[in-house]
């Protein structure tokens, strides 16, 4: 069993920066690949970013990819999202979400989700 929570959201202007972290709970975080998803209102879910259980292997969406960077520090049990040059259509409540499988870009492969942190931008 994995519990995650995520914080660091909040408002920021556009071109501004944001770390997201998301805290596990459980012995074996070390074990789960992490992803990071979105869901602006009225949209559905969409995939953000992803990372290896190691780290060694990190995946991003095309609309983040070069802003975004995902990482993990696995003697803290976290897995963060560093987000810079904001755009307002970044807008979303942004989720981290755990899978013992390879972590990818479906969302039906990762069994434990957090709550989720708004983060809105400004133009």
């Amino acid at each position: 069993q994995v519990r995650l929570v995520e914080s660091g959201g909040g408002l920021v202007q556009a071109g501004g920066s944001l770390r997201l972290s998301c805290a596990a709970s459980g012995r074996t975080f070390s074990s789960y690949g992490m992803g990071w998803f979105r869901q602006a209102p009225g949209k559905e879910r969409e995939f953000v970013a992803a990372i290896s259980w190691n780290g060694g292997s990190k995946y991003y969406a095309d609309s983040v990819k070069g802003r975004f960077t995902i990482s993990r520090d696995n003697a803290q049990k976290s897995v963060y999202l560093q987000m810079n040059s904001l755009k307002p259509e970044d807008t979303a409540v942004y989720y981290c979400a755990a899978t013992l499988t390879r972590p990818v870009a479906t969302e039906s492969i990762y069994n434990y989700w957090g709550q989720g942190t708004q983060v809105t931008v400004s133009s």
